[in-house]
């Protein structure tokens, strides 16, 4: 059996459902942050599922196939870049987990959330776990969905923003990034808050 599987199985002896949370694209310089809730069947577990960091694009996307198809139910969220923008990544990215887990959860569930923090107010109880998406089978699998979701997003936007490279880096800060930042400047999907692209906002104002 799957470690990751195991691992949310000893949850499952005191809740009726365990509900996967993570995110996608926290530390990019444009583009929405992304939040995926899921619960697996456990009854029919799916070979292969582990933190998305960990896998090739290519088995990502057969995952995200088998684990849209196999869920029970599932939830993909987008906070866009004024949000971010206006309240800061972290309050995005709580706002995009409330959002989703709320979608599909039921009282007596158990919510799994990467990271070190939940948001307030969720209708089930809910447990952090760092490192969460390397350790459980239920955050592994949002966060296939989650970064599936959101390449797919940023590929989009590359047709509308093809000076950035957004198909091939995501809106992270790679030195094709950075280089095409320094000489078109910012585009209306990158966040203003963020370093590098707030300190070349500034400059531009000077």
């Amino acid at each position: 059996m799957n470690p990751l599987y195991e691992f949310d199985s000893v949850f499952l002896k005191n809740s009726e459902r365990i509900i996967g949370v993570d995110e996608a694209g926290r530390g990019s310089l444009a583009g929405p942050v992304v939040i995926a809730a899921v619960i697996l069947d456990f009854k029919n577990p799916i070979e292969g599922i582990n933190d998305s960091k960990k896998l090739t694009a290519t088995k990502r996307e057969k995952l995200f196939e088998q684990i849209i198809q196999s869920a029970i139910a599932y939830k993909i969220v987008e906070v866009d870049v004024n949000y971010i923008d206006k309240y800061n990544i972290l309050q995005a990215t709580l706002k995009g987990m409330f959002e989703s887990a709320s979608a599909i959860s039921q009282p007596f569930d158990l919510c799994l959330i990467d990271g070190n923090k939940v948001p307030d107010g969720l209708f089930c109880p809910s447990e952090s776990i760092i490192h969460g998406d390397a350790l459980s089978a239920s955050i592994a699998a949002a966060s296939i969905l989650a970064k599936v979701y959101r390449d797919k997003l940023m590929s989009n936007m590359d047709e509308f923003y093809p000076l950035y490279g957004f198909a091939k880096h995501k809106g992270y800060g790679t030195a094709q990034h950075l280089t095409a930042l320094k000489i078109y400047g910012p585009c209306s999907i990158h966040r203003k808050t963020f370093s590098p692209v707030s300190e070349m906002m500034e400059s531009q104002i000077k």
